[in-house]
């Protein structure tokens, strides 16, 4: 099993979570976020992907 990583908004919090992706917004569960495409935005406000920052949960 490969462990998988979250992200999070650095401008308002919200988590990207590898293993559970965006897919109401075109991320299909299971997405690395390197290959989470660079004109994605945060689902809560917007922010783009450098605004966010790896965390340990």
């Amino acid at each position: 099993m490969t462990a998988t990583r979250t992200w999070m908004c650095l401008i308002c919090g919200w988590i990207y979570d590898e293993a559970l992706g965006d897919p109401e917004h075109g991320v299909a569960p299971g997405t690395p976020w390197e290959q989470v495409p660079m004109n994605w935005t945060c689902p809560e406000c917007g922010a783009r992907k450098e605004d966010f920052e790896m965390v340990a949960l």
